[in-house]
């Protein structure tokens, strides 16, 4: 099944936001040599639309049958890298990079899942899947906690984006200013999540002897 033009834009989009994000935070977290850098960027930029792909039968994943998402997200890992001194300076700007991706592979993760016939429910999930299954394969390769499983308002925009984008599939008003509505209601509820330090509950700490 070909890609529709709007789902290829916005998940090149993506591509390239979360290279740039996996490269930096690779640059920051270890000292890579080149090939490290196009590796963990690539791999966070293609690994959560690989995922989906496989889950929803889409075989062989768009990332392989499509050349765009290879040298776009090598691209992104080259800039961070040839970049990599001005770009660590800004720590916000990592952050904003993962935002972004983020909420461009929800929306494209859920609607893609609606054309291969998902219901609802799993489309949204899988969409949210998309989202951060990049971001957690980077800090899997890094060593570090998958950022979803310490910042609450890190899996909860995915999903509100990804339910945006389902809800404006099925009413039938989907197109590029809906698209990029559901992408922003996930941006801004990360960024604020990033600003403010928000996070969803958390278990309370033992105590001693307990």
């Amino acid at each position: 099944m070909p890609e529709p033009p709007l789902l290829l834009t916005l998940d090149l989009a993506g591509t390239f936001a979360f290279a740039l994000n996996g490269a930096i935070t690779g640059l920051r977290a270890t000292r890579l040599d080149i090939v490290g850098v196009l590796t963990l960027g690539m791999m966070t930029a293609l690994g959560g639309g690989v995922v989906r792909d496989v889950l929803i039968g889409a075989s062989p994943p768009a990332t392989f049958r499509y050349w765009p998402y290879l040298v776009v997200a090598a691209g992104g890992a080259l800039v961070a890298f040839f970049l990599s001194r001005p770009l660590r300076r800004f720590a916000l700007h990592i952050e904003l990079f993962d935002a972004a991706g983020l909420s461009l592979f929800c929306v494209t993760g859920a609607t893609k899942s609606l054309q291969y016939g998902l219901a609802v429910a799993p489309a949204v999930i899988l969409g949210a899947v998309t989202g951060v299954g990049g971001g957690t394969i980077r800090d899997v390769l890094v060593r570090r906690v998958p950022t979803v499983l310490t910042s609450g308002l890190y899996a909860i925009p995915a999903l509100v984006g990804a339910a945006v984008a389902v809800a404006a599939v099925r009413t039938g008003v989907y197109g590029l200013p809906a698209a990029l509505g559901a992408a922003l209601a996930c941006f801004l509820i990360r960024v604020a999540g990033i600003r403010y330090n928000l996070n969803a509950p958390v278990a309370p700490e033992a105590r001693d002897g307990e």
